[in-house]
């Protein structure tokens, strides 16, 4: 089975890797030369283009930044949809639109391959580690049928339902950590002005029924100063935008989520839509003077749990 991996940014490029790591046969294409030098002095097979790859994979991956990047990849000129063939399978891993994910999903039918979809959650340390978590939306035939390939890239593999709706999933649980992250700024802010030792305070929040996965993790690179989650201020508005649209089409008016989708916007304005999603914490030390700095903490995380094969959940 010959894999094809399109969008080798920061997750995507360590999902290849573990593929490539795990002895799959494995090509790879992105706009980015570097990123393609990387991969092709390790050994890796590269395509000119998505169509290229397309013709010669047999699984077509996709891990892109954005709804609009996709589309292009799918149905520009030299695209996946001009180039894929019967039986061939589309899996898109990127956090995207579920109605767009279902609508190029019938546009691979359409040419006799197969779509699914396995966006991933976990952080590009996990990813990194082959230990990252995946939901899958499609068939569960086909589902069964890329298993082996799933559980070499992710350590928890979950399979949701028909396509979209892991998609869905997706969006909640990244709405969810950008929600607790900007609740982390205000609860720094207050620990730090009452004088509370910031270690023991990020311990006690870790053994108490506040903590959370966005505190074990981006606290750690917030108390360090680095602020380095590999997630940028501009995903952030993506996601956020992506939860609150999903909530319109239900028309569900939301509390929340609009009010966190604006501090994000103004952190953004602030820092610059390439700033890591982590400094929206920084709003309010820059606002009260203060800072969260505290000695013993990572500049950059590292999974400490050792690779495993990954199973379905």
């Amino acid at each position: 089975m010959k894999i094809g991996f399109i969008g080798l940014g920061n997750v995507g490029g360590k999902l290849a890797e573990s593929l490539f790591r795990n002895q799959f046969d494995l090509i790879v294409h992105d706009l980015d030369n570097a990123v393609i030098d990387d991969f092709k002095s390790k050994g890796v097979n590269i395509a000119n283009s998505a169509g290229e790859l397309t013709k010669e994979a047999d699984v077509i991956i996709t891990c892109l930044p954005t709804p609009k990047i996709c589309e292009d990849v799918m149905i520009g000129k030299n695209g996946i949809l001009e180039n894929i063939s019967k039986d061939k399978i589309w899996i898109e891993m990127s956090t995207t639109d579920q109605k767009e994910v279902i609508r190029l999903g019938k546009l691979i039918r359409e040419k006799g391959a197969i779509p699914i979809e396995a966006p991933v959650s976990g952080g590009c340390h996990r990813a990194a580690s082959g230990n990252i978590a995946i939901f899958v939306g499609g068939e569960r035939k086909t589902f069964e049928k890329i298993l082996p390939v799933l559980t070499c890239m992710g350590k928890k593999i979950l399979h949701i339902g028909e396509l979209g709706s892991a998609s869905i999933l997706k969006v909640i649980t990244n709405y969810l950590a950008s929600v607790h992250l900007a609740a982390l700024g205000e609860a720094w802010t207050i620990a730090k002005k009452h004088n509370l030792n910031l270690k023991k305070t990020y311990d006690g929040i870790k053994i108490s029924s506040g903590n959370s996965f966005v505190h074990e993790t981006e606290s750690q690179v917030i108390l360090n100063g680095s602020y380095n989650i590999n997630f940028t201020m501009d995903l952030v508005e993506k996601d956020m935008s992506l939860f609150n649209k999903l909530s319109k089409d239900l028309d569900i008016n939301l509390e929340i989520a609009p009010f966190v989708l604006d501090i994000f916007k103004d952190a953004k304005e602030k820092f610059g839509s390439r700033a890591w999603s982590s400094m929206v914490v920084k709003r309010l030390e820059d606002k009260y003077g203060i800072n969260f700095r505290e000695k013993g903490f990572p500049d950059e995380l590292v999974d400490d749990e050792p690779e495993d094969k990954g199973r379905e959940v």
